[in-house]
């Protein structure tokens, strides 16, 4: 029985052993993908806006909020304006045309913005500072 104990008690310490090196390996495999993810962010940008820009083209593109959130100020008054203005002149016809023109460009940006790579996207609009498409 003291036989049959001891090797259970070395199979137990072999267990503990093979559970601390397989423990470390997954803590070491953890660090290098925690650097990875962090050097690919750095390498993106670290503030990368793309998904918010570009969600909000096509939902308040009219408003120029997408603009804004790049910190396209001047752009974002423009299509802010072009809206209010044609709010105003709703009740008149024209301004039911003008209405659709800041609403296509804001859908039209918000494809482009999610359909271009996070660096492309990062190096055209927040380091070229492209304004428009």
């Amino acid at each position: 029985m003291s036989e049959e104990n001891k090797d259970l008690g070395d199979k137990a310490k072999e267990a503990a052993e093979d559970a601390k090196e397989a423990a470390s390996e997954f803590a070491d495999e953890a660090k290098k993908t925690a650097n990875e993810f962090s050097e690919g962010l750095k390498s993106a940008g670290g503030e990368n806006k793309k998904i918010l820009a570009g969600v909000l083209a096509i939902i308040l593109g009219s408003l120029g909020v997408h603009k804004f959130i790049l910190g396209y100020n001047k752009e974002g008054f423009i299509l802010l304006g072009i809206s209010v203005v044609s709010y105003l002149l709703i009740c008149f016809i024209i301004g039911a045309f003008l209405i659709y023109i800041p609403m296509l460009i804001g859908l039209i940006e918000g494809i482009i913005y999610l359909t271009k790579s996070d660096e492309e996207f990062y190096n055209t609009y927040q380091v070229g500072k492209k304004p428009w498409f």
